[in-house]
């Protein structure tokens, strides 16, 4: 059907912006907002970060996708008897957004929002016609901020290979260059690929126009799959050049260039560019494709007739579906707050200031290792411990640190040592998860990972596990699982990370220096309940 036959229906209609319909979509919109508020609040926290600061324009690009669909469905007046799922669509997004309040698993709260936009589609239009709307419905994902752990293994990762591109380009440019993990050294100057430099504030508004071009794009579809594959390398690939191009700034003209062109060179310089390579990459593959047309041709631009689409909103019929999910959402508002909250105080434990400086043989080393107020932020832990013991002055120290959190699922299980080390420029050569129950004298399973790291020369011998009421946790996602299970059972999300670290010398071997960290293992477990509580 044509925008012409719409727009017609339109001119013929009649009644005014004051109609039934339009008062249950109001109702339950608010009822809504107040629902999920705590889902838009995780989304408001979000954009205030650069890398997610895009997200206040992906709802309206997302509503204006959405009207330029809307021209191809005509209004269809009368009753709809596919109405129905849409109530069931939206009672799935209360149970999300309370399966996420209840596990804390902020991302499902904002999520939720997403599901029950679907749900409001479908129950005004009906199943047939709003089906049709899920591609303005999934762009609203680019606006949701990463789950806190698959952000930091991302992040840690584009990091890396932004840092290796980087590198690639300035030895391209004959400049003399040490790759050193995270840190780019230029003899002159050390750069550091940090967090902020990932990538990932590109990437996000990267994916999103790449998303759309390939819906506006009218070429084959394995066109539009590559035009969408294509967007996260050429993030990477823009990022890369910024790092390479800040190099050779620094390394022809000197460190106080250094700031002007980061400032300049970021953002919409790295985005626009990023769009003209995939404006370029979509006219390569119109080249090759048998059916020759240009660009814009292949890009449908028509925006003739969406706006007035907003002039529907009256035609909302005040339908069963519409007003039995109004009511179930207010129900839900009123209920909500009823619900006991299981989250109980974190248990009293001391300082981690009191930590023993002997535990059996083992002495501290030096001082306690104190971190930059950066690393701090980044660590987020409400308590921590950074120490070397030893067994005499001259025997070889053993890293000692632990991390305390009054909400481990939240916050502990992002900074393991697989993420963290490799930014430090160690390489991580071997993983295995080990069972030492028997080596401390213990009748439980007490799993932890077992990993051997290397830089050049240097090795060392790496344990690290998390720990939650009581029980050894070796993986962070079961470490989450466990919060959201014994967690929940017992109000408990607190809990720990814990890591040792021994250097292999030059000849020894990683059964040696295992065995030592056993030994101190066991002593430190006598203490670490303390300020680690149980059960």
């Amino acid at each position: 059907m044509s925008t012409i036959t719409d727009q017609d229906y339109l001119a013929k209609t009649t009644g005014g912006w004051l109609s039934w319909g339009l008062f249950w979509l109001i109702v339950i919109t608010l009822a809504a907002g107040l629902l999920f508020w705590s889902g838009f609040e995780i989304l408001f926290e979000a954009w205030s970060r650069p890398e997610y600061s895009h997200g206040p324009l992906i709802p309206v690009l997302s509503a204006l996708m959405f009207l330029r669909e809307l021209k191809q469905f005509p209004p269809q007046p009368g009753p709809k008897n596919d109405r129905w799922p849409g109530v069931f669509v939206v009672l799935l997004s209360v149970m999300v957004m309370a399966l996420g309040t209840l596990l804390k698993l902020d991302s499902l709260e904002a999520y939720a929002i997403i599901i029950w936009v679907a749900g409001i589609l479908l129950i005004s239009f009906g199943w047939r016609t709003g089906k049709h709307f899920w591609p303005p419905v999934l762009h609203l994902v680019f606006m949701l901020p990463l789950p806190g752990l698959l952000y930091y293994e991302v992040s840690t990762v584009l990091q890396l290979v932004s840092s290796e591109l980087g590198v690639w380009f300035l030895q391209l440019a004959n400049i003399p260059v040490y790759l050193d993990g995270n840190i780019i050294d230029l003899g002159v100057l050390k750069l550091h690929v940090a967090e902020a430099c990932s990538g990932l504030r590109y990437l996000f508004p990267i994916l999103s126009f790449s998303y759309i071009f390939a819906l506006l794009y009218q070429g084959p579809k394995w066109h539009k799959v590559l035009l969408l594959l294509a967007a996260a390398p050429i993030a990477v690939f823009m990022n890369s050049v910024r790092i390479a191009l800040a190099g050779i700034l620094v390394q022809r003209f000197g460190l106080e260039w250094l700031e002007g062109f980061t400032h300049f060179f970021e953002g919409w310089v790295i985005f626009m560019s990023s769009v003209l390579i995939l404006f370029g990459f979509a006219w390569v593959l119109l080249k090759l494709n048998p059916r020759k047309m240009s660009l814009v041709e292949a890009l449908d631009l028509n925006t003739e007739g969406v706006f007035p689409q907003l002039t529907r909103l009256k035609l909302t019929q005040a339908s069963p579906a519409l007003i039995t999910a109004t009511i179930l959402m207010i129900i839900f508002v009123i209920a909500w707050p009823l619900v006991p909250d299981r989250n109980h105080a974190a248990p009293d434990r001391p300082s981690f200031a009191v930590f023993p400086k002997q535990v059996g043989d083992w002495r501290q080393v030096g001082q306690e290792q104190s971190f930059t107020p950066e690393v701090e932020r980044i660590l987020a832990a409400d308590d921590y411990h950074a120490v070397q013991f030893g067994q005499s002055s001259s025997s070889p120290t053993i890293d000692f640190f632990t991390a305390w959190y009054e909400d481990l699922a939240e916050n502990g299980v992002m900074h393991t040592p697989e993420i963290c080390l490799p930014g430090a420029g160690w390489e991580i050569a071997k993983v295995d998860m080990v069972d030492i129950a028997g080596d401390l004298g213990l009748n439980s399973p007490y799993k932890v990972n077992r990993i051997i790291i290397q830089k050049g020369s240097q090795r060392s011998l790496v344990y690290y596990w998390f720990t939650h009421m009581g029980h050894a946790i070796p993986r962070s996602a079961s470490a989450k699982f466990s919060v959201l299970t014994r967690g929940v059972m017992a109000g408990r999300s607190d809990g720990a990370i814990i890591r040792l670290i021994g250097p292999i010398r030059e000849g020894q071997s990683e059964e040696v220096v295992e065995a030592q960290m056993n030994d101190l293992l066991k002593e430190l477990l006598t203490e670490l309940p303390r300020f680690i509580p149980g059960r």
